[in-house]
C-alpha cells in the first residue's frame, strides 16, 4: 500500500508536469495567433491611410501619382487580409484542454482500478 502511495503521487506529479508543458505550448500559439490579429490590424491601418491618400491624389488629377497610391493601398489590404487569417487559423487551432494529459490520467485511473481489484481479488 506504501508502495502504491508512493507511485500514485509520483504519477500526479508527473501528469501535473505534462499539463504545464501542453498549457505552456497552447499559450505560446494563442500569443503568436494574436500577434498575426495585430499585426493585420496595423497594416490595415496603414491601408486606411494609403486609401486617403489615393483619393487626395486622384483628386488632384495626377494620374501616375494616385496610381501608384492606389496600387499601395490594394497590396496593404491583401497583406492585411492575409495575416487576419493566419491569426485566425492559429486561434482556431488551439483546444481548451491538455489531450495528452487527459488520456494518461484515464489511462492511469483504470490502471489502478484494474491493479486493486486483483490486489482485493
Amino acid at each position: 500500500m506504501t508502495r502504491l502511495s508512493e507511485q500514485s503521487s509520483r504519477l500526479v506529479r508527473d501528469e501535473l508536469k505534462l499539463a504545464q508543458a501542453e498549457l505552456t505550448a497552447k499559450a505560446k500559439q494563442g500569443g503568436i495567433g494574436a500577434g498575426f490579429f495585430g499585426a493585420g490590424g496595423i497594416l490595415a491601418w496603414f491601408g486606411f491611410g494609403a486609401l486617403i491618400a489615393t483619393a487626395i491624389l486622384g483628386l488632384a488629377v495626377i494620374l501616375p501619382a494616385w496610381a501608384a497610391a492606389l496600387i499601395v493601398t490594394v497590396v496593404l489590404f491583401i497583406a492585411a487580409g492575409i495575416a487576419a487569417l493566419l491569426g485566425k487559423k492559429k486561434v482556431e487551432d488551439l483546444s481548451p484542454a491538455p489531450e495528452r494529459t487527459i488520456t494518461n490520467v484515464n489511462r492511469d485511473v483504470a490502471e489502478v482500478k484494474e491493479h486493486s481489484h486483483h490486489d482485493n481479488a
